[in-house]
């Protein structure tokens, strides 16, 4: 489904859309009271079906049960699906915005979500949950409307991009800018950079313990044709099939500028103002977003509980570790 609006939309940066549109999709029945939601904020690359990108969450006696709860999700400004992007005509010149898509912030992509809910008559939710970037979305929202959400989760994330999250993105775009194809206006630009991008951001999702535990070859005698080399390749091609060069500049550039203390006196003073119940959770080998960026959280958050993923799988375990997070999130929400 897909919401048009054709207010402008003003940027962090300053620029300013002139009209706007989101993709979104929902699962379940909305309750006459309207007092059944669950908001997904979603990560990176993903798009708002969730069942196919989040395994075994909207199931029936899963934490996203739809014969329970109206569970709904939203592609987020400057994704390739669906919502205003560089893939979106510019009505300036009548062509993709391209290069010259705007710069965007995780603020910008609330400040778009929000205007959905109210547009679907959605004035509070049950709980907003996200990861990683979502867990972004998901905080952003908790301190820019405090009534909105009675809980919020917040899964393997952060209040500040480090310098290190930083560094990944960064050697991921000078893998985009050394594709001679960015730049141009062909469908496909960047897309060899994109599938180098994308085998880069794989080692911070998975890390050491992940790749030995998995991408090891049995046969130690080998001297090419390595399990590791092709799984790099395999995933690389899967993104560049999927999602758009540039889309992906920009949205590695607005995880670059998160930061919930902007504007606000500090991450400190921001994180005090969010008034729903809150659940932290970070995975145990998550070398993107590791335990220690949490503590933050659990420090100011005024209610608030904390707990761990124990998983090999580093910063992808929000995926991969489905049923942890299951008991997890639902014995949060029965308190």
């Amino acid at each position: 489904m897909k919401e048009y609006f054709d207010e402008p939309l003003e940027l962090e940066c300053g620029a300013v859309l002139p009209s706007v549109e989101v993709e979104y999709t929902t699962y379940g029945t909305l309750s006459p009271a309207k007092d059944n939601v669950i908001w997904v904020c979603h990560a990176l690359t993903a798009d708002s079906r969730v069942a196919e990108w989040w395994p075994h969450t909207v199931e029936e006696g899963r934490f996203l049960d739809p014969s329970r709860w109206f569970v709904v999700c939203a592609t987020f400004l400057g994704s390739p699906y669906g919502s205003t992007s560089p893939l979106t005509t510019n009505p300036a010149t009548g062509k993709p915005y391209g290069d010259e898509f705007p710069q965007i912030t995780v603020r910008d992509m609330v400040a778009l979500h929000r205007r959905l809910a109210r547009r679907l008559g959605i004035e509070r939710v049950e709980l907003i949950i996200g990861s990683s970037i979502g867990g972004f979305q998901a905080m952003e929202w908790a301190i820019a409307d405090p009534g909105f959400a009675k809980r919020v989760a917040l899964i393997a994330t952060c209040t500040r991009s480090s310098a290190w999250a930083i560094a990944f993105n960064e050697s991921q775009r000078m893998a985009l800018e050394a594709d001679p194809t960015l730049h141009t206006d062909s469908p496909t630009a960047g897309a060899a950079g994109l599938a180098a991008a994308r085998s880069i951001a794989l080692l911070s999702y998975r890390g050491a313990e992940a790749y030995n535990a998995t991408q090891t070859d049995p046969d130690g005698e080998k001297l090419h044709g390595f399990r590791a080399t092709t799984y790099q390749q395999h995933q690389g091609e899967k993104l560049r099939r999927r999602f758009d060069a540039h889309c992906y500049w920009r949205l590695t550039e607005a995880v670059d500028s998160h930061n919930i203390g902007r504007g606000r006196g500090s991450i400190e003073e921001a994180l005090h103002t969010i008034t729903a119940k809150a659940i932290v959770v970070a995975i145990s080998s998550d070398i993107l977003f590791p335990p220690a960026d949490h503590d933050i959280m659990v420090s100011n958050i005024p209610h608030v509980e904390y707990r761990t993923i124990n998983s090999p799988f580093g910063h992808d375990g929000f995926l991969v570790e489905y049923e942890q997070l299951d008991t997890i999130i639902k014995d949060f929400m029965t308190r």
